[in-house]
């Protein structure tokens, strides 16, 4: 006996996936410093990022490519491309020290929609 196969239906349903379908991811951080005084410029900061990313990742990760976007009161605005958003995170996570100061980056939001950081559904307020 033999089987003959069917074609497929056109209207037939199918399942698609995207995984990592947004280019970029943005990450809103902000920089806990132990002694308040200290203020590091925008530049010191993507500095630092890159200081991190390098000594974790070597010089590979020292060369991923993320923006800083805004930077305001020791709060910033990163972006990165979606393939290395685990090495940036993971090296803000690993910083420790800052000018032989204790500091810890705390991420505050992550998405891949910028408009998404624009408001906090923590902070809101209903009446």
């Amino acid at each position: 006996m033999r089987r003959v196969k069917r074609k497929e239906d056109s209207s037939a349903y199918r399942r698609v996936v995207l995984k990592n379908a947004a280019p970029y991811h943005y990450l809103k951080v902000c920089l806990e410093l132990e002694d308040d005084s200290t203020r590091p410029s925008a530049v010191e900061l993507k500095q630092f990022i890159i200081t991190g990313l390098k000594t974790l990742y070597g010089e590979v990760g020292a060369a991923l490519t993320f923006d800083l976007l805004k930077y305001d009161d020791l709060t910033a605005l990163l972006r990165v491309y979606s393939r290395g958003l685990v090495k940036l995170w993971s090296s803000l996570t690993l910083l420790g020290s800052y000018q032989n100061q204790t500091c810890a980056f705390r991420v505050l939001q992550v998405s891949p929609f910028l408009l998404a950081l624009t408001g906090n559904s923590r902070d809101l307020q209903l009446d």
